[in-house]
């Protein structure tokens, strides 16, 4: 475990984790481009909604510097776990070091992402929320 946040937890272990606590939230931090063209985890049946707020900016990649802020007005509640996702775990880890450092939390990072690392062909389809077969929808 990184003391910088709370740790990695793949996909399955993040949703069950989503399942069985009401106040555990899962912000997804990728761009707008990203929920639009490649889908969202679908929490629906757990009667619950995806926190989307981008990390960096789209199109030009730069920080969003009002991401905390942000995750304040999402109404994030002191203690609650909260799962950050991206699409592979590398700007999940960014956040949650950040939700962390800021005093939210515990913050884990949702390791593989939405979409995972790419397989020998060069297309994420060997992990990730999709690949683990969680539920997701088009954006």
């Amino acid at each position: 475990m990184d003391e910088t946040y709370a740790g990695d937890v793949d996909p399955a272990d993040s949703y069950a984790a989503l399942q069985a606590s009401a106040d555990a939230v899962l912000v997804d931090v990728r761009t707008k481009a990203e929920w639009s063209y490649v889908g969202l985890p679908d929490l629906s049946h757990i009667g619950k909604r995806v926190i989307p707020i981008e990390w960096q900016r789209f199109p030009d990649g730069s920080p969003n510097s009002s991401f905390l802020e942000q995750l304040r007005h999402a109404g994030v509640a002191a203690g609650a776990p909260i799962f950050f996702l991206c699409r592979s775990g590398v700007r999940s880890v960014a956040a949650a070091k950040a939700a962390t450092a800021a005093g939210f939390g515990p913050a884990y990072n949702v390791s593989e992402g939405f979409e995972g690392p790419l397989d020998h062909d060069g297309h994420r389809t060997v992990a990730g929320w999709k690949a683990a077969g969680l539920p997701w929808r088009q954006g």
